[in-house]
């Protein structure tokens, strides 16, 4: 179990007065997590154990036993149980969250709260914020679509805590809405409130911080934060300064699968739960698995377990050493981007090799597909994407697309 949890599970035995019973709480919270079952009931597909089981990994051991899941079903009660009781409540506590829910992306997530909350009411969203996201989806539709009205305020650039309030005060408002500018910047002459600002008016604020920094102070990386990451939103900083609900991508900051998280409020999580959306846009046994997965890692604080962080905080001197040993093309300094729809603008220092001309196709061809970038008829191959395992493979398939150059 991860040190947080024991410690968190050792808090609630002494604060009931029974210090004892520290070791069998964390064991039902053990239990309580998404694990293999035996399924001797009969039933092919159990809806409480996940339908149908699950054959081994291609990476696992061919011999591994096909296994259903505790999905919704509660071992210690032997009855139903809840698809958000494992990897959402490990998600709620890494945001300091009351509750969490997962759906299967970002845009259900914020589609899902607006239904269940505002259906048939005001949503005041900031003029500056009402964003289209990749694939040509827009914070006006999927206001529109949840049955809730858009109340737009302030002006693209600034806008200021008393436009909130007086459409508050002024038309019937179930929720403010703070929407991430995740993949853009306005800069100059702007102005925007503070989550606490908003949270004041006591109408129930949600704010969509998109990329999915779950904590600010990274408390999973050796090192803290890294400097690029200065100014993100994180979800226990924006639930900490009064917001009432966050939602955010699993597949972006996060490192997980696809999938969108809804953390916040006990009561508001609820009520997002029994909508009939839920049902519609709730993940599957598999997302879950591996969001379980993924929160255990970040708390134990094993940060350079997760693949994103661990390719995102190499050294530049290590990516640098690691070109120069592929022996091919020109050592050079990069710069790598998250993408993703995260961080505009932001550069984190790389290394990689560089090949004279446009050898793209050449690359794409090769056993393992080498996806390159090409600008001024140079290819850039930036490290900090590839696995170090994979350097020779990377190395081969430059140095033939540079010889089928050189011949054409």
């Amino acid at each position: 179990m991860p040190h947080a949890l024991a410690v968190e599970t050792a808090r609630e035995a002494i604060a009931a007065g029974d210090p004892g019973s520290a070791a069998a709480r964390a064991a039902a919270m053990e239990r309580s997590l998404l694990r293999p079952v035996i399924n001797a009931t009969g039933v092919l597909l159990h809806t409480n154990l996940g339908r149908a089981p699950l054959g081994p990994v291609p990476s696992g051991p061919p011999d591994a036993p096909l296994r259903y899941s505790n999905l919704e079903f509660d071992t210690d009660r032997g009855a139903r149980g809840d698809r958000h009781a494992h990897a959402a409540g490990l998600l709620a506590r890494l945001c300091g969250a009351e509750a969490a829910m997962v759906v299967n992306n970002c845009a259900a997530a914020v589609t899902l709260v607006l239904g269940a909350l505002a259906a048939g009411r005001g949503v005041a969203v900031s003029r500056g914020e009402l964003v289209e996201i990749g694939g040509g989806f827009r914070v006006p539709e999927i206001v529109a679509q949840s049955g809730a009205r858009l109340l737009e305020v302030g002006t693209t650039n600034r806008t200021r805590r008393q436009d909130y309030a007086a459409a508050v005060e002024s038309a019937d408002v179930a929720l403010c809405l703070r929407v991430h500018q995740s993949n853009y910047r306005i800069v100059g002459f702007t102005e925007a409130p503070g989550v606490g600002e908003l949270a004041a008016l006591g109408t129930p604020l949600v704010v969509d911080i998109g990329s999915g920094l779950v904590d600010e102070a990274c408390q999973w990386l050796a090192g803290g934060p890294p400097g690029w990451l200065r100014g993100e939103p994180a979800a226990r900083q924006t639930l900490a300064a009064g917001a009432d609900l966050v939602t955010f991508s699993g597949d972006k900051l996060l490192g997980g699968p696809q999938a969108g998280i809804i953390a916040g409020s006990a009561e508001l999580v609820r009520r997002c739960a029994r909508h009939p959306l839920a049902r519609a846009f709730r993940a599957g046994g598999l997302v879950l698995d591996a969001l379980q997965s993924l929160a255990l890692t970040y708390l134990h604080r094993r940060g350079d377990d997760i693949p994103f962080w661990h390719m995102a905080t190499r050294p530049v001197a290590e990516l640098r050493a690691r070109a120069e040993a592929l022996g091919v093309g020109e050592v050079c300094a990069m710069a790598s981007t998250t993408g993703g729809g995260t961080l505009p603008g932001v550069e984190i220092p790389s290394a990689g090799i560089v090949l004279t001309g446009d050898r793209a196709a050449a690359l794409r061809s090769a056993a393992v597909p080498v996806i390159a970038r090409v600008a001024g008829q140079r290819t850039y191959l930036d490290l900090r994407t590839v696995d170090p395992a994979d350097d020779v493979a990377l190395a081969t398939a430059a140095r033939r697309a540079g010889a089928a150059g050189t011949a054409g």
